[in-house]
């Protein structure tokens, strides 16, 4: 069979009637496209609506959905309208803890001998209220001044410690509305010290209340943020504390939602 020319098969064409060529088009169209083509006027809506075209892109996506004799929704264009995209991120409802509601117990131990404990307020925790001393390295304001939610509490007076010893960390949350306890960080040593960015890192895994079973694995950090001793490599000079729960909290509410499903005890 000879192949038609251009004149004939623009002919053919011609003679088509415009719902023969919308139909044949419309398969080969991907989903958001397809979607467009339902807003050009009455008829592209009405033919676009076919839910054997939307049969045939479920079928790209999930190809077992449709050895079904009936879609599992109403229509297939319903099922690929709901499921072909990730749902925007809810927007969460407001949390029912506030930090004025909150106070924080921090000690900090090297060998056995306690170098720092404080009553924290929770306001005294909240993001952005703070300012670095100069001095501190690039990295580290790079860090500090970044996205994310960071309860940073200054230290005053700073305190050294020797890189030789072995430094410990916990970290209790009161409810003043109730007077009950939650573990944050339970005695945490912090192994791991970024001299790029004068950070000595440490973090415990947060009990979460049975009620809610779902949730696991959720760490807390904390960080000792210290300057550079030029005159003792092997001292480091700390400023700050800094607390976080970036593995799934990054806003102020987040982390008050995190905080309210802790086992209080």
């Amino acid at each position: 069979m000879s192949k038609l020319s251009f004149r004939e098969t623009h002919s053919v064409a011609v003679r088509m009637p415009c719902d023969e060529i919308l139909k044949a088009v419309f398969p080969l169209l991907e989903g958001a496209d397809l979607a467009k083509c339902m807003v050009v006027n009455k008829q592209w809506r009405e033919i676009a609506q076919d839910d054997y075209f939307w049969k045939c892109l479920c079928a790209k996506r999930w190809p077992s959905i449709c050895k079904r004799p009936q879609p599992p929704t109403v229509t297939y264009h319903k099922l690929f309208k709901t499921f072909y995209k990730r749902q925007h991120r809810r927007a969460l409802l407001p949390p029912r803890l506030s930090l004025n509601d909150l106070e924080f117990y921090v000690d900090i131990w090297t060998e056995d001998r306690l170098i720092f404990s404080e009553v924290v307020p929770g306001p005294t925790l909240q993001n952005g209220i703070w300012i670095p001393p100069p001095g501190i390295c690039d990295v580290l304001k790079y860090h500090l001044e970044g996205s994310g939610y960071k309860m940073i509490l200054p230290v005053e007076p700073r305190f050294t410690i020797p890189l030789s010893h072995s430094v410990s960390v916990s970290v209790l949350v009161v409810r003043k509305d109730s007077n009950k306890v939650a573990c944050i960080i339970d005695k945490s040593v912090f192994d791991y010290i970024d001299r790029t960015a004068y950070r000595a890192l440490a973090f415990d895994y947060l009990d979460i209340s049975p009620s809610n079973p779902f949730v696991s694995e959720i760490r807390a950090w904390i960080s000792l943020l210290f300057l550079d001793n030029g005159n003792n490599e092997g001292i480091i000079d700390v400023f700050g504390i800094e607390l976080d729960f970036c593995d799934a909290a990054n806003s102020e509410e987040e982390v008050l939602w995190l905080l309210d499903i802790l086992d209080w005890k």
